[in-house]
Protein backbone atom coordinates (compact mmCIF):
# COMPACT_ATOMS: atom_id res chain seq x y z
CA UNK A 1 0.00 0.00 0.00
CA UNK A 2 1.41 2.95 -0.80
CA UNK A 3 1.76 5.95 1.48
CA UNK A 4 3.71 8.60 -0.65
CA UNK A 5 1.82 11.85 -0.62
CA UNK A 6 0.83 13.45 -3.39
CA UNK A 7 1.74 17.10 -3.81
CA UNK A 8 -2.49 18.02 -2.60
CA UNK A 9 -1.69 16.05 0.19
CA UNK A 10 1.43 17.70 1.19
CA UNK A 11 -0.43 20.91 0.72
CA UNK A 12 -3.35 20.00 2.92
CA UNK A 13 -1.02 18.62 5.50
CA UNK A 14 0.67 22.48 5.04
CA UNK A 15 -2.08 24.36 4.90
CA UNK A 16 -3.29 22.76 8.31
CA UNK A 17 0.05 22.58 10.58
CA UNK A 18 0.20 26.25 9.21
CA UNK A 19 -3.38 27.36 10.87
CA UNK A 20 -2.42 25.09 13.98
CA UNK A 21 0.74 27.18 14.45
CA UNK A 22 -0.49 30.51 13.91
CA UNK A 23 -4.06 30.27 14.69
CA UNK A 24 -4.71 28.09 17.21
CA UNK A 25 -1.24 28.05 19.16
CA UNK A 26 -1.67 31.61 21.00
CA UNK A 27 -4.79 30.67 23.40
CA UNK A 28 -4.76 27.30 23.39
CA UNK A 29 -4.27 27.10 26.84
CA UNK A 30 -6.78 30.02 27.71
CA UNK A 31 -9.29 28.31 25.94
CA UNK A 32 -8.88 24.74 27.68
CA UNK A 33 -9.04 26.95 31.25
CA UNK A 34 -12.19 28.72 29.99
CA UNK A 35 -14.00 25.70 28.38
CA UNK A 36 -14.58 27.97 25.83
CA UNK A 37 -13.83 27.87 21.95
CA UNK A 38 -13.39 31.00 20.15
CA UNK A 39 -16.20 31.63 17.43
CA UNK A 40 -13.75 33.61 15.45
CA UNK A 41 -11.36 30.64 15.15
CA UNK A 42 -14.48 28.25 14.29
CA UNK A 43 -15.40 30.66 11.32
CA UNK A 44 -11.74 30.64 9.65
CA UNK A 45 -11.61 26.69 9.83
CA UNK A 46 -14.91 26.85 8.28
CA UNK A 47 -13.45 29.01 5.74
CA UNK A 48 -10.45 27.37 5.15
CA UNK A 49 -12.54 24.34 4.29
CA UNK A 50 -11.34 22.25 7.37
CA UNK A 51 -15.05 21.12 8.87
CA UNK A 52 -16.35 19.77 5.00
CA UNK A 53 -13.25 18.18 3.83
CA UNK A 54 -15.00 15.24 2.25
CA UNK A 55 -17.94 16.82 0.93
CA UNK A 56 -18.47 17.12 -2.66
CA UNK A 57 -18.20 20.72 -4.53
CA UNK A 58 -21.63 20.59 -5.48
CA UNK A 59 -22.37 20.64 -1.78
CA UNK A 60 -19.94 23.37 -0.71
CA UNK A 61 -17.04 21.19 0.44
CA UNK A 62 -13.58 20.27 -0.54
CA UNK A 63 -14.03 17.03 -2.45
CA UNK A 64 -11.21 15.29 -0.42
CA UNK A 65 -10.35 12.08 0.20
CA UNK A 66 -9.95 10.72 3.47
CA UNK A 67 -6.41 10.72 3.31
CA UNK A 68 -6.33 14.47 3.36
CA UNK A 69 -8.80 14.78 5.90
CA UNK A 70 -6.18 12.06 8.20
CA UNK A 71 -3.52 14.78 7.41
CA UNK A 72 -5.44 17.92 8.51
CA UNK A 73 -6.56 16.35 11.55
CA UNK A 74 -3.25 15.56 12.72
CA UNK A 75 -2.06 18.48 12.46
CA UNK A 76 -4.70 20.19 13.62
CA UNK A 77 -5.15 17.90 17.08
CA UNK A 78 -1.01 18.43 17.31
CA UNK A 79 -1.77 21.18 18.85
CA UNK A 80 -5.43 21.25 19.82
CA UNK A 81 -7.36 18.15 20.18
CA UNK A 82 -10.42 20.37 20.90
CA UNK A 83 -10.62 22.16 17.58
CA UNK A 84 -9.51 18.23 16.13
CA UNK A 85 -13.09 16.99 17.54
CA UNK A 86 -14.66 19.54 16.78
CA UNK A 87 -13.77 19.33 13.32
CA UNK A 88 -14.27 15.15 13.48
CA UNK A 89 -17.90 15.09 14.25
CA UNK A 90 -18.73 18.08 11.62
CA UNK A 91 -17.20 16.07 9.31
CA UNK A 92 -17.30 12.22 10.22
CA UNK A 93 -20.56 11.95 11.95
CA UNK A 94 -22.64 14.27 10.18
CA UNK A 95 -21.41 15.61 6.88
CA UNK A 96 -20.34 12.29 5.87
CA UNK A 97 -23.55 10.48 7.21
CA UNK A 98 -25.67 13.02 5.28
CA UNK A 99 -24.02 13.24 2.19
CA UNK A 100 -24.09 9.28 1.84
CA UNK A 101 -27.50 8.73 3.14
CA UNK A 102 -29.57 11.89 2.58
CA UNK A 103 -32.28 13.26 0.25
CA UNK A 104 -31.20 15.07 -2.23
CA UNK A 105 -33.87 17.83 -0.49
CA UNK A 106 -32.15 17.35 2.94
CA UNK A 107 -28.12 17.75 1.17
CA UNK A 108 -29.36 21.11 0.02
CA UNK A 109 -31.05 22.42 3.29
CA UNK A 110 -28.48 21.14 5.51
CA UNK A 111 -25.33 19.65 3.93
CA UNK A 112 -24.51 22.82 1.87
CA UNK A 113 -24.32 24.96 5.06
CA UNK A 114 -22.32 22.55 7.12
CA UNK A 115 -19.50 21.74 4.94
CA UNK A 116 -19.17 25.27 4.24
CA UNK A 117 -18.71 26.27 7.83
CA UNK A 118 -22.12 28.31 8.36
CA UNK A 119 -23.31 25.97 10.87
CA UNK A 120 -22.07 23.12 12.71
CA UNK A 121 -23.42 19.93 13.78
CA UNK A 122 -23.91 17.51 16.49
CA UNK A 123 -24.47 13.65 16.63
CA UNK A 124 -26.70 12.30 19.19
CA UNK A 125 -26.35 8.43 20.03
CA UNK A 126 -25.47 8.69 23.49
CA UNK A 127 -27.85 8.35 26.41
CA UNK A 128 -27.71 7.95 29.69
CA UNK A 129 -28.24 3.98 29.68
CA UNK A 130 -27.48 3.63 25.76
CA UNK A 131 -23.59 4.30 25.53
CA UNK A 132 -21.46 1.43 24.33
CA UNK A 133 -24.81 -0.65 24.14
CA UNK A 134 -26.26 1.34 21.32
CA UNK A 135 -29.10 -0.84 20.81
CA UNK A 136 -30.92 0.19 23.85
CA UNK A 137 -32.28 3.93 22.86
CA UNK A 138 -34.62 5.12 25.45
CA UNK A 139 -35.57 8.29 23.23
CA UNK A 140 -38.72 7.98 21.24
CA UNK A 141 -39.62 9.11 17.88
CA UNK A 142 -43.39 7.91 17.02
CA UNK A 143 -45.46 9.03 14.06
CA UNK A 144 -47.95 12.02 14.35
CA UNK A 145 -49.34 12.86 11.21
CA UNK A 146 -46.13 14.37 8.61
CA UNK A 147 -44.37 14.71 11.86
CA UNK A 148 -42.73 12.46 14.45
CA UNK A 149 -42.93 13.51 17.88
CA UNK A 150 -39.07 13.07 19.53
CA UNK A 151 -39.25 12.49 23.34
CA UNK A 152 -35.73 11.64 25.16
CA UNK A 153 -32.77 12.67 26.51
CA UNK A 154 -28.83 12.65 24.96
CA UNK A 155 -25.72 12.68 26.75
CA UNK A 156 -22.33 13.32 26.16
CA UNK A 157 -22.55 15.42 23.28
CA UNK A 158 -19.81 17.29 21.37
CA UNK A 159 -20.92 20.54 19.80
CA UNK A 160 -24.33 20.25 21.76
CA UNK A 161 -24.35 24.00 22.55
CA UNK A 162 -22.81 25.05 19.24
CA UNK A 163 -24.49 23.18 17.11
CA UNK A 164 -27.26 25.12 14.59
CA UNK A 165 -28.21 21.15 13.19
CA UNK A 166 -28.45 17.31 15.39
CA UNK A 167 -28.60 14.19 13.83
CA UNK A 168 -30.41 12.09 16.46
CA UNK A 169 -30.95 8.75 16.95
CA UNK A 170 -34.64 7.47 18.31
CA UNK A 171 -36.77 4.42 18.70
CA UNK A 172 -39.76 4.25 16.81
CA UNK A 173 -40.88 0.35 16.98
CA UNK A 174 -40.01 -0.56 19.91
CA UNK A 175 -40.79 -4.07 19.62
CA UNK A 176 -37.90 -4.34 16.74
CA UNK A 177 -35.61 -3.09 18.94
CA UNK A 178 -32.62 -1.89 16.97
CA UNK A 179 -34.22 -2.83 13.60
CA UNK A 180 -36.79 0.08 14.63
CA UNK A 181 -34.48 2.58 15.28
CA UNK A 182 -34.63 5.99 12.69
CA UNK A 183 -31.75 8.98 12.71
CA UNK A 184 -33.64 12.10 12.12
CA UNK A 185 -32.09 15.88 11.10
CA UNK A 186 -33.59 17.84 14.39
CA UNK A 187 -32.46 21.70 14.30
CA UNK A 188 -31.84 23.89 17.53
CA UNK A 189 -34.49 26.33 18.35
CA UNK A 190 -37.58 24.04 17.33
CA UNK A 191 -40.47 23.71 20.28
CA UNK A 192 -39.57 20.85 22.79
CA UNK A 193 -35.78 20.99 22.07
CA UNK A 194 -33.71 22.02 24.94
CA UNK A 195 -29.78 22.49 25.88
CA UNK A 196 -28.88 21.03 29.30
CA UNK A 197 -26.04 21.01 31.71
CA UNK A 198 -22.05 21.57 29.88
CA UNK A 199 -19.73 18.56 31.29
CA UNK A 200 -16.68 20.11 33.48
CA UNK A 201 -14.44 17.55 31.50
CA UNK A 202 -11.09 16.04 32.23
CA UNK A 203 -9.81 17.16 28.49
CA UNK A 204 -10.67 18.58 25.38
CA UNK A 205 -12.40 20.83 27.47
CA UNK A 206 -12.72 24.18 25.04
CA UNK A 207 -15.03 21.89 23.25
CA UNK A 208 -18.62 22.21 24.43
CA UNK A 209 -20.54 18.61 25.89
CA UNK A 210 -23.88 18.96 26.75
CA UNK A 211 -26.81 16.85 27.58
CA UNK A 212 -30.20 17.24 24.65
CA UNK A 213 -33.33 17.35 25.89
CA UNK A 214 -36.71 16.46 23.81
CA UNK A 215 -40.34 16.93 25.25
CA UNK A 216 -42.22 16.87 21.92
CA UNK A 217 -40.02 18.11 19.64
CA UNK A 218 -42.30 17.97 16.12
CA UNK A 219 -39.72 16.52 13.21
CA UNK A 220 -40.82 16.54 10.01
CA UNK A 221 -40.99 13.14 8.41
CA UNK A 222 -39.30 14.42 5.75
CA UNK A 223 -36.04 15.01 7.98
CA UNK A 224 -36.24 11.21 8.59
CA UNK A 225 -32.79 9.74 6.90
CA UNK A 226 -33.52 6.20 4.73
CA UNK A 227 -35.68 4.12 5.34
CA UNK A 228 -38.10 3.16 8.15
CA UNK A 229 -35.84 1.13 10.49
CA UNK A 230 -32.89 2.33 9.01
CA UNK A 231 -31.26 4.45 12.09
CA UNK A 232 -29.51 1.85 13.68
CA UNK A 233 -27.48 1.01 10.57
CA UNK A 234 -27.17 4.69 9.79
CA UNK A 235 -25.64 4.99 13.21
CA UNK A 236 -22.76 2.06 12.99
CA UNK A 237 -22.08 3.13 9.25
CA UNK A 238 -20.83 6.48 10.47
CA UNK A 239 -18.70 5.34 13.29
CA UNK A 240 -17.39 3.24 11.40
CA UNK A 241 -15.70 6.18 9.34
CA UNK A 242 -15.72 8.21 12.85
CA UNK A 243 -13.38 6.15 14.02
CA UNK A 244 -10.98 6.94 11.40
CA UNK A 245 -11.09 10.94 12.86
CA UNK A 246 -10.64 10.09 15.93
CA UNK A 247 -7.58 7.76 15.17
CA UNK A 248 -6.15 10.76 13.55
CA UNK A 249 -7.02 12.92 16.30
CA UNK A 250 -5.50 10.34 19.42
CA UNK A 251 -2.76 10.35 16.68
CA UNK A 252 -1.80 14.01 16.33
CA UNK A 253 -2.10 14.33 20.55
CA UNK A 254 0.82 12.02 20.56
CA UNK A 255 3.07 13.18 17.70
CA UNK A 256 2.26 16.44 19.86
CA UNK A 257 3.56 15.30 22.80
CA UNK A 258 6.77 14.05 20.92
CA UNK A 259 7.55 16.87 19.03
CA UNK A 260 7.82 19.27 22.42
CA UNK A 261 9.38 15.94 24.23
CA UNK A 262 11.93 16.05 21.63
CA UNK A 263 12.61 20.20 21.66
CA UNK A 264 12.89 19.85 25.36
CA UNK A 265 15.16 17.48 25.39
CA UNK A 266 18.00 19.46 23.21
CA UNK A 267 17.17 22.81 25.68
CA UNK A 268 16.75 21.13 29.62
CA UNK A 269 20.97 20.47 30.88
CA UNK A 270 21.28 18.20 33.91
CA UNK A 271 24.60 17.08 35.20
CA UNK A 272 26.54 19.35 32.43
CA UNK A 273 24.94 18.10 29.10
CA UNK A 274 21.16 18.36 27.70
CA UNK A 275 19.09 15.67 28.60
CA UNK A 276 18.48 14.32 25.31
CA UNK A 277 22.35 12.85 25.66
CA UNK A 278 21.08 10.90 28.43
CA UNK A 279 20.21 7.45 27.60
CA UNK A 280 17.33 6.83 29.58
CA UNK A 281 15.15 9.85 27.53
CA UNK A 282 16.70 8.14 24.23
CA UNK A 283 14.94 5.06 25.27
CA UNK A 284 12.06 7.16 25.61
CA UNK A 285 11.92 8.88 22.25
CA UNK A 286 12.80 6.37 20.30
CA UNK A 287 9.79 4.00 21.53
CA UNK A 288 7.45 7.07 21.13
CA UNK A 289 8.66 7.36 17.68
CA UNK A 290 8.15 4.16 16.84
CA UNK A 291 5.00 4.07 18.41
CA UNK A 292 3.51 6.42 16.88
CA UNK A 293 5.05 5.41 13.18
CA UNK A 294 3.31 2.14 13.64
CA UNK A 295 0.23 4.22 14.85
CA UNK A 296 0.73 6.83 11.73
CA UNK A 297 0.88 3.97 9.29
CA UNK A 298 -2.77 1.82 10.84
CA UNK A 299 -4.42 5.23 10.28
CA UNK A 300 -3.04 5.97 6.73
CA UNK A 301 -3.65 2.40 5.89
CA UNK A 302 -7.64 2.37 7.16
CA UNK A 303 -7.72 6.02 5.25
CA UNK A 304 -6.67 4.50 2.55
CA UNK A 305 -9.27 1.48 2.11
CA UNK A 306 -12.00 3.82 2.63
CA UNK A 307 -10.95 6.21 -0.46
CA UNK A 308 -10.78 2.60 -2.46
CA UNK A 309 -14.50 1.46 -1.36
CA UNK A 310 -12.80 -1.64 0.32
CA UNK A 311 -13.92 -2.84 3.29
CA UNK A 312 -12.44 -0.78 5.93
CA UNK A 313 -14.30 -1.90 9.38
CA UNK A 314 -11.33 -3.80 10.64
CA UNK A 315 -8.95 -1.36 9.93
CA UNK A 316 -10.20 1.89 11.25
CA UNK A 317 -11.24 -0.02 14.39
CA UNK A 318 -7.53 -1.14 14.65
CA UNK A 319 -6.13 2.13 14.02
CA UNK A 320 -8.45 3.84 16.36
CA UNK A 321 -7.50 0.78 19.23
CA UNK A 322 -4.03 1.29 18.38
CA UNK A 323 -3.97 4.95 18.18
CA UNK A 324 -5.47 6.00 21.48
CA UNK A 325 -3.50 3.92 23.17
CA UNK A 326 -0.24 4.82 21.97
CA UNK A 327 -1.51 8.68 22.70
CA UNK A 328 -2.40 7.72 26.28
CA UNK A 329 1.30 6.46 26.76
CA UNK A 330 3.22 8.90 24.84
CA UNK A 331 1.75 11.67 26.39
CA UNK A 332 2.48 10.13 30.17
CA UNK A 333 5.92 9.82 28.97
CA UNK A 334 5.94 13.29 27.83
CA UNK A 335 5.10 14.36 31.19
CA UNK A 336 7.87 12.40 32.96
CA UNK A 337 10.59 13.87 30.27
CA UNK A 338 9.56 16.96 31.25
CA UNK A 339 9.86 16.76 35.10
CA UNK A 340 8.22 18.74 36.99
CA UNK A 341 7.51 21.04 34.39
CA UNK A 342 4.98 18.91 32.75
CA UNK A 343 3.05 19.07 35.46
CA UNK A 344 2.42 22.44 35.05
CA UNK A 345 -0.15 24.33 32.11
CA UNK A 346 2.68 26.38 30.57
CA UNK A 347 4.49 23.54 28.92
CA UNK A 348 1.09 21.98 27.38
CA UNK A 349 2.05 18.42 27.76
CA UNK A 350 -0.57 17.64 30.70
CA UNK A 351 -3.19 19.35 28.72
CA UNK A 352 -2.45 16.48 25.77
CA UNK A 353 -2.22 14.03 28.55
CA UNK A 354 -6.00 14.94 29.59
CA UNK A 355 -7.16 15.29 25.96
CA UNK A 356 -5.76 11.72 25.15
CA UNK A 357 -7.73 9.49 27.67
CA UNK A 358 -11.08 10.61 25.87
CA UNK A 359 -9.72 8.75 22.66
CA UNK A 360 -10.01 5.52 24.19
CA UNK A 361 -14.10 6.55 25.38
CA UNK A 362 -15.45 8.06 22.41
CA UNK A 363 -16.80 7.00 19.11
CA UNK A 364 -16.43 3.41 21.11
CA UNK A 365 -14.28 1.94 23.75
CA UNK A 366 -11.41 0.45 23.44
CA UNK A 367 -13.44 -2.18 24.53
CA UNK A 368 -15.49 -2.25 22.00
CA UNK A 369 -12.97 -1.77 19.50
CA UNK A 370 -11.42 -5.27 20.41
CA UNK A 371 -15.23 -6.61 19.83
CA UNK A 372 -15.75 -5.26 16.16
CA UNK A 373 -12.36 -6.43 15.57
CA UNK A 374 -12.89 -9.75 16.58
CA UNK A 375 -16.13 -9.91 14.98
CA UNK A 376 -14.87 -8.87 11.53
CA UNK A 377 -11.68 -11.69 12.01
CA UNK A 378 -14.33 -14.53 13.04
CA UNK A 379 -16.60 -13.74 10.19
Amino acid sequence: MDFNLSEEHQAVQAAARDFAQTELLPGVSERDAAQHFDPDLLHKMGELGFLGMMVAPEYGGGGMDTLAYVLAMEEISKVDASAGVIMSVNNSLVCWGLEKYGTEAQKQQYLTRLAAGEIIGAFCLSEPEAGSDATSQHTTAFPNGNYYLLNGTKNWITNGNTSAVCLVIAQTHPELRHKGINAFIVEKGWEGFSVGRKEDKMGIRASDTHTLMFSDVPVPAANRIGEDGFGFRFAMNVLNGGRIGIAAQALGIAAGAFELSLKYSKERKTFGKPIADHQAIQFKLSEMATKIEAARLLVYKAARLKDEGRDYIQAAAMAKLYASEVAMWVTTEAVQVHGGYGYVREYHVERLMRDAKITQIYEGTSEIQKLVIARELLK
